[in-house]
């Protein structure tokens, strides 16, 4: 089982016509039959691009193709717009690949999102991301498909080259992935790791969770919280940027420590005083996946009062 994106996901694409947006549709095409049914670029309405329709706006091509999920590959100064444009529209999943959109923009869409009532809102993922793939089913990203094989074990990462590498290692040793959901680098970003551990916790064919953190920001020390608190299935962890000196940026917009618990070190200890599997380098995350099945049951489930 999937979640987020199945093989019934029917997807479009905003930034159709772009040269980064062509190239990935056509990955996610040829992905098992990943059903790409148009896409959105503003003042090419009622073209063809790659054999599929081209939509002014969102609503338009909601109208036409009916898609309930998105991919974003706009420019950074329109994404905030883009993403509103498409919750407006109804579009239930939205993907954003863009890197570089300023955090004011990411709380003002933050908020946006927050007029609708929970069962009505769009689940952004993202920015900054490799976005979503279920291996076998459907491909919403950028991820190199091939290196993903169907399985049990959910994976959910801020670094997009380490989810990678995981599911790479996983599948020498036979582990397969049900769903690999990239959250984004970025300091403000949609969904966070606790949102998809909540999903792959009620997921029924998910008996085990691996998530890839960096350094910089709460996230990953909240996440480890809530999973000692409610999460039955064994989760694994690993923090990159051990060697990464304080106070300077790494890359990703949110990798950056400043302050206690920002750290690699500081976060693996926290994970593994909650009783998460921690992977000790990049090299052994498929071997720590494997002990921790091997090691399973899964741990019973924090109650308290």
């Amino acid at each position: 089982m999937a979640i987020l994106i199945n093989e019934l996901s029917r997807i479009i694409v905003q930034g159709f016509t772009g040269e980064k947006a062509t190239f990935h549709s056509q990955r996610m095409l040829e992905y098992h039959g990943t059903k790409v049914v148009g896409g959105v670029t503003p003042g090419k309405g009622g073209q063809t691009h790659i054999g599929l329709p081209v939509f002014n706006t969102v609503k338009d091509a909601v109208d036409a193709v009916y898609p309930d999920a998105s991919i974003i590959f706009v420019p950074a100064a329109f994404c905030a717009d883009a993403i509103m444009e498409a919750a407006d529209a109804g579009i239930k999943l939205v993907c954003c690949i863009t890197d570089g959109i300023p955090a004011q923009d990411m709380m003002m869409v933050k908020r946006y999102l927050r007029r609708y009532p929970k069962e009505k809102r769009t689940t952004l993922v993202g920015p900054n991301c490799a976005g979503l793939i279920s291996p076998g089913k459907c491909m919403l990203g950028i991820m190199p498909g091939h290196i993903y094989m169907p399985g049990k074990v959910g994976l959910v990462t801020r670094s997009g080259t380490l989810g990678y590498e995981a599911a790479s290692q996983m599948k020498e040793l036979g582990i397969g992935v049900s769903s690999s959901i990239g959250i984004g680098g970025d300091p403000i970003n949609g969904s966070s790791f606790l949102d998809i551990l909540a999903l792959f916790e009620k997921d029924p064919e998910t008996e085990a969770v691996m998530m890839i953190g960096e350094i910089g920001g709460p996230q990953e020390a909240e996440a480890a919280h809530w999973v000692k608190l409610h999460m039955t299935k064994p989760v694994i962890g690993y923090v990159a940027g051990l060697t990464a000196p304080k106070g300077r940026r790494m890359g990703h917009a949110g990798a950056i420590i400043s302050a206690f618990g920002d750290t690699a070190a500081e976060k693996a200890e926290i994970m593994r005083a909650l009783g998460l599997h921690v992977a000790p380098s990049p090299s052994e995350l498929g071997q720590a996946v494997a002990e921790a099945l091997a090691q399973k049951p899964a741990r019973k489930r924090t109650v308290t009062r």
